[in-house]
């Protein structure tokens, strides 16, 4: 009943804090708006491609039935080929960006010019060029057999669509939003440390901790309950990040937002914990803060909080899987975009892990203090 109180006084006390609260919720909030605004171009890997105009100039007389019935289908497919005019300069045209394309043929067979600066289209038309080939000597091969047969693969009208992609493996892709509601999260978690390392620290600057010691309440109890009370309110900060984040900015957090809560709520207790324990390890009143904001950068930095960091290689990848929110971004995302639980028991076995580690060494010196 004692370790209740005393979480419940934790709580209370940190409502009354006004700027943890708004550092908490509106820190978060703010970087979320910035970045997922800023930078959404970076996290958009549409190519969208207009129609296309291309010229052309027919020498072979041989090949302009079977040309101009493979370019009305091409137009169904935005590409359009219109012949030269004898005013015009296809090259210069191509050059000064008024057409896409210049397509010469002659006896010896197609030149195509294309700008270099217009690669995507250059690809294309080297492409749909290359189907007319091979299919123009599949005809010349059908009429060495079958004459009568060779027309009708030039006369068939059916629709043909020659751009036309297909994903093997399809998966969802978080936008610029998405990424930075998930990051901001995970890292303003790693932030719980700081209300951690001044669990103790908090009641020896207001001189409250000896009474505690004089009160009828084991030592046991004032751990837990101030432990647990940092750990509700910082969750409760959590859950309203995300919700904010879900309902302002329409953040994707999935289907399986009881298993995010779950990684999540295992990172504030590593984190409280982490806090904890390094407030027993230096005993300078500013060392933890300062260690803990290191530590928060650091990991923020290399566990993509700030940019994603995608196949790292070398050192870069060694630093970056030392970083705990490499593991929990992994997790989280997925679980929202993959529907994939594989990540999420590696993070909280690391989160638990650390957590107990912390706990263990701040038990351990407590113990060891007359006080707190």
């Amino acid at each position: 009943m004692n370790m209740l109180l005393i979480a419940w006084k934790e709580i209370k006390h940190e409502f009354r804090d006004i700027r943890t609260l708004v550092f908490m919720l509106a820190f978060p909030i703010v970087l979320m708006l910035v970045l997922g605004t800023a930078l959404t171009g970076a996290f958009n890997d549409e190519i969208s491609i207009d129609d296309m105009d291309v010229l052309y100039d027919n020498t072979n007389d041989s090949l302009t039935q079977p040309f101009e019935s493979f370019t009305k289908d091409l137009a169904q497919s935005g590409i359009h080929f219109n012949p030269v005019k004898d005013d015009m300069d296809g090259k210069e045209l191509v050059k000064q960006g008024k057409a896409d394309g210049y397509v010469s043929i002659d006896q010896s067979g197609f030149h195509l010019f294309v700008n270099d600066q217009r690669s995507i289209e250059g690809s294309i038309l080297q492409g749909v060029l290359a189907s007319f080939v091979e299919r123009y000597n599949l005809v010349t091969e059908i009429t060495k057999v079958d004459p009568e047969k060779a027309e009708s693969v030039f006369s068939d009208s059916s629709k043909h669509d020659y751009i036309d992609d297909h994903a093997l493996h399809p998966k969802q892709q978080p936008s610029s939003m998405d990424y930075y509601a998930v990051v901001m999260t995970t890292m303003i978690v790693l932030y719980s440390a700081m209300s951690g390392s001044q669990l103790m620290s908090h009641e020896r600057t207001r001189r409250t901790a000896s009474r505690l010691m004089i009160a009828p309440i084991h030592k046991r109890d004032i751990f837990i309950g101030k432990v647990l009370g940092s750990i509700v309110i910082n969750m409760v900060c959590i859950t309203l990040i995300v919700i904010i984040s879900k309902l302002v900015f329409h953040a994707n957090w999935g289907d399986h937002l009881g298993l995010v809560f779950l990684v999540l709520l295992t990172e504030v207790i590593f984190s409280v914990s982490f806090g904890l324990g390094v407030s027993f390890l230096i005993k300078s009143p500013a060392g933890p803060t300062m260690v803990i904001m290191i530590v928060v950068q650091l990991a923020s930095f290399f566990g993509g909080a700030y940019f994603p960091i995608e196949n790292p290689e070398g050192i870069l990848k060694v630093i970056s899987n030392l970083s705990p929110l490499t593991l929990e971004n992994k997790a989280v995302f997925n679980l929202v975009y993959g529907n994939d639980v594989s990540f999420m028991m590696p993070a909280i076995g690391m989160n638990i892990g650390l957590a107990l580690l912390f706990l263990l060494i701040s038990i351990v010196l407590m113990r060891r203090r007359e006080g707190l």
